[in-house]
């Protein structure tokens, strides 16, 4: 499988391989000052809770790096999801072939891209 941008080329292969661990270190978000950050709250049920709290130990980290860690690290897999597909050799071929196919003759579209954008009237 390949890891494809929507422009259709090939970025790397896709690996689903868990996170590895990072140091206890104040970096990036966490680093802000107090004036930038803003102030997350939720409830979580006293077993999710707890599986937290012991991940966090394990980690080395407090609590708040250990949880914004993870929330930042799915929020840029369902970012990627949303820019990144997967596909086999022979889709990419398919793929890029429908690419660099000449484009079909369509009317609609001629007069769309001749009329001015509405900022340029």
């Amino acid at each position: 499988m390949y890891s494809v941008h929507t422009s259709a080329h090939i970025c790397a292969p896709i690996q689903k391989h868990p996170t590895p661990a990072r140091p206890a270190t104040r970096t990036g978000a966490l680093a802000m000052s107090a004036a930038t950050s803003k102030v997350i709250n939720f409830r979580a049920p006293a077993a999710k809770q707890a599986l937290i709290d012991h991940a966090v130990e394990v980690s080395g980290m407090n609590r708040t790096e250990f949880i914004l860690d993870a929330v930042c690290d799915k929020a840029r897999e369902v970012l990627a999801d949303q820019t990144r597909f997967a596909l086999s050799r022979q889709a990419l071929q398919r793929f890029n072939a429908q690419l660099d196919a000449p484009l079909e003759d369509n009317a609609a579209i001629r007069r769309l891209l001749s009329t001015p954008a509405p900022w340029e009237r």
